[in-house]
């Protein structure tokens, strides 16, 4: 192999090894990138509703028209249970 060859070899192994590495590290950023914006769109989600419980749910409750009973089901709606009771007392009245 002439000496002209075998330089234009190693440039190019050269410049394939370089351009491994950066792939590898816009590879691992990406992954970075997407990782972290999962957990602030977790945060972001997530947040309000634990303050809810946390801050805003006792105030509520105060002020509720049944004193020292929160609300059973997802925002505030009666639980499965607490409409089988009602359909139960209605059926007994008739």
């Amino acid at each position: 192999m002439d000496p002209e060859t075998k330089k234009l070899l190693e440039e190019t192994h050269a410049l394939a090894r370089d351009n491994h590495q950066m792939l590898r590290a816009i590879r691992r950023d990406h992954w970075i990138g997407v990782i972290t914006k999962v957990v602030i769109w977790a945060v972001l989600l997530l947040l309000p509703l634990y303050l809810y419980q946390q801050y805003l749910q006792p105030i509520a409750a105060k002020f509720s028209a049944t004193p020292g009973l929160a609300p059973a089901g997802i925002f505030g709606l009666p639980s499965s249970a607490e409409l089988q009771k009602l359909l139960n007392s209605v059926q007994v009245k008739q």
